[in-house]
């Protein structure tokens, strides 16, 4: 069984990261989307707000599974028998950092692989900042993020105003 990580922050899931986790599960067996910790973010919606989030997103999914993991990437990925981390490409700027990233975790574990997929051209520009800061300047976030996800960003948004 070929498996997949896709880790990240996800704070929240778009519409660019769901075509991503589509495309990978296209590929392998069984994608793990794992929700990242990093200490040098500083997250809107906390770790479990961001798994049950996905959760809910990729519960269509069947090969699809969602974890979260404060530690070394390829550590979470050996742990889970994984062969491969995917990772996406919007543009040219992201490539440095994510190709750094790739040799590192070769480095690290030199049996995981990283493979980069591009998300349909329509979602390049997307991040999850934008849609952060759009939704919380009031701005509709629609073709951004699905629907479910959208109530809850704006639940949270609500909440911090008060």
């Amino acid at each position: 069984m070929k498996i997949a990580i896709y880790p990240g922050t996800f704070d929240p899931i778009t519409y660019g990261h769901i075509d991503i986790i589509e495309r990978a599960g296209e590929i392998f067996d069984k994608v793990i989307v794992m929700v990242a910790q990093n200490p040098g973010k500083q997250p809107l919606f906390s770790n479990s707000e961001r798994v049950m989030m996905i959760k809910k997103v990729v519960s269509k999914y069947k090969n699809v599974e969602v974890d979260s993991y404060d530690g070394l990437l390829v550590e979470f990925a050996k742990r889970k028998k994984a062969t491969a981390i995917v990772r996406g490409l919007r543009a040219i700027s992201d490539f440095e950092y994510e190709f750094q990233m790739a040799l590192m975790n070769r480095k690290l574990e030199d049996n995981i692989t990283t493979v980069f997929l591009m998300p349909h051209e329509k979602y390049t520009y997307l991040n999850s900042s934008l849609v952060r800061e759009i939704a919380r300047l009031g701005g509709d976030v629609t073709e951004f993020i699905p629907p479910v996800v959208r109530q809850i960003l704006s639940k949270k948004i609500k909440s911090l105003r008060k």
